[in-house]
């Protein structure tokens, strides 16, 4: 055989060598998105929730080590909306942004070309979203039609949120048929409760008793928690037609039911101006046997309660049910199966395709568990097919949150989060729904059937920027000032006065103009979304 052809059979071999060899990397590197000669990809990553810490714990450096992506995480100095608004102002935003669904920012991030379309990069690289998304992909589609970005915490959480808090120590005392949250109490019952502590207890530990207080600073969750009692919701539906809730003749009712506790002396007189700190040294020391609220709320204080007389001693959840209402249709537990934020990818992210593969992984069980539960092998294990938590770290969670966070980076990062059970029937949320409390189990049993989708009405108000979008926020402030004193007000016919010139000032405001374009929205939403009115 002469020199030349076996320098080609040679380099034949060489070149077929090398091929398989190259196929082999990238078989083995194919669920990577960054490359492996050019270094991990890094995307700059704003999240108005997020503290801005390093991309570097072990649950960080997993993901790079999967996806082939680091992120730069950006820390939203100040307020988060007007951080968005000088980003979009003058285009220098981050690869990704996280905000929240209901920033005014979001529609002004898409109608401006900020964000991209997903739909494509979804179809190619987002199997994974398709199937945890299912439909919520259809309900969070621009009114073009496009997905403009991902839902967070989206798919309905069954737990409630609001209910009537009471320290069940003393409720055993006062109404031991009703301690264990298994019977709602109707409102006039809970009067009844409320006058009975009182004089019962004229003081506890030496400090004046409170039969009811309330967090002056959190409005939203007091005026939550009454109209669940009357089964409200986000908006009154009248004639097909959506309009505030205020008009509901039952917000009269519960308002002058509210009134009437107050003139009694069974709401604490100063809840107005009281800040969420005086309303928590309140409660831990003792002296109030309810307050209004998300059952989570007196975290602190139930700690301090607890220690000092026990798991009765704390603040437990209970349905109240207003007169005339069915007890299955109580309110308590508005959710949104929506989520709470939008994710998405900007026009100045050079490595979409890239982004999305994350973002898949992210999305996936495989990437829900390692944000979520952590690193298998470390921070949880499979026994006899379900997965089982380090007992270290959840105890590290009840402990101290903030420390045990920073210790194991489990739900450090909360991004594309599903609600609900993983396929192995167990929570996504390890961390708070594994292992429940006793206060979570009793608001899950007394509240549980009380929870509501509030995805249809999110978001219906006017456009930021917009005459209407001024006359709403007029509206609201004449709503949040007339409420307050009509519940603080010196006789029923006082409140019915202040209740009668709200509506007045409402309708002088303009309030049939947000009306209209919240009927409009809402229309288009239901089309949209393929669903009857």
């Amino acid at each position: 055989m002469s020199t030349k052809k076996r320098w080609i059979k040679i380099s034949l071999v060489v070149a077929l060598a090398s091929s398989l060899l190259v196929g082999c990397a990238s078989n083995k590197n194919e669920t990577k998105t960054g490359s492996d000669t050019e270094g991990p990809i890094t995307l700059s990553w704003f999240d108005a929730n997020t503290k801005g810490e390093p991309f570097t714990n072990a649950i960080a450096q997993e993901i790079t080590k999967r996806t082939g992506i680091k992120l730069e995480i950006q820390q939203p100095t100040g307020n988060p909306t007007e951080k968005l608004s000088l980003m979009l102002a003058s285009g220098d935003y981050p690869d990704v942004v996280v905000m929240s669904r209901g920033d005014a920012s979001l529609e002004k991030y898409i109608s401006t070309g900020a964000f991209i379309p997903l739909n494509d990069l979804i179809d190619q690289y987002g199997s994974d979203i398709k199937e945890m998304y299912g439909d919520t992909l259809v309900k969070t589609r621009y009114s073009d039609g496009k997905n403009y970005y991902m839902a967070n915490w989206y798919s309905l959480d069954t737990d409630p949120v609001f209910g009537m808090l009471m320290r069940r120590s003393l409720l055993q005392e006062l109404a031991p048929d009703k301690a264990d949250g298994s019977k709602p109490l109707t409102t006039e019952e809970f009067e009844a409760l409320l006058k009975d502590f009182k004089s019962k207890h004229k003081q506890i530990d030496g400090k004046e008793s409170i039969p009811m207080t309330m967090n002056g600073e959190n409005m939203g969750a007091n005026l939550g928690t009454f109209k669940g009692m009357w089964g409200m919701k986000t908006y009154y539906e009248n004639n097909g037609k959506l309009e505030y809730d205020v008009k509901d003749p039952k917000y009269r009712e519960m308002l002058l039911y509210m009134n009437s506790l107050y003139r009694q002396g069974l709401i604490e007189k100063e809840f107005a101006i009281s800040k969420k700190q005086i309303w928590e040294q309140k409660l831990a020391g003792g002296q109030v046997f309810a307050t209004p609220g998300a059952y989570w709320d007196p975290g602190t204080p139930n700690t301090a309660l607890k220690k000092d007389g026990g798991v009765d001693n704390q603040l437990f959840a209970y349905k109240v049910v207003a007169p005339g209402n069915d007890a299955a249709k109580t309110t308590f537990g508005p959710r949104s199966s929506l989520g709470w934020d939008a994710i998405g990818i900007t026009k100045n992210n050079k490595h979409p395709e890239a982004t999305m593969k994350l973002f898949n992984f992210l999305s996936s069980e495989e990437g829900q568990h390692l944000l979520l539960w952590g690193l298998e092998g470390k921070d949880w294990e499979r026994v006899d097919g379900k997965k089982v938590p380090n007992e270290e770290l959840l105890k590290s969670y009840k402990d101290n949150w903030d420390e045990a966070v920073k210790k194991y980076g489990v739900r450090k990062w909360l991004w594309f989060i599903k609600n609900g059970l993983d396929s192995d029937g167990q929570p996504y949320d390890m961390v708070v729904k594994y292992e429940r409390n006793e206060v979570d189990n009793q608001a899950i049993k007394s509240l549980g059937d009380s929870t509501w989708d509030t995805a249809p009405y999110d978001n219906l108000n006017p456009d930021g920027g917009t005459p209407e979008a001024l006359v709403a926020q007029k509206v609201k402030d004449i709503m949040d000032q007339s409420i307050t004193k009509a519940i603080i007000a010196s006789s029923e016919a006082d409140a019915n006065a202040i209740f009668d010139k709200m509506l007045e000032d409402m309708k002088k405001a303009g309030d049939s103009k947000v009306e209209e374009i919240i009927n409009k929205k809402y229309q288009e939403r239901i089309k949209l979304w393929g669903t009857k009115e």
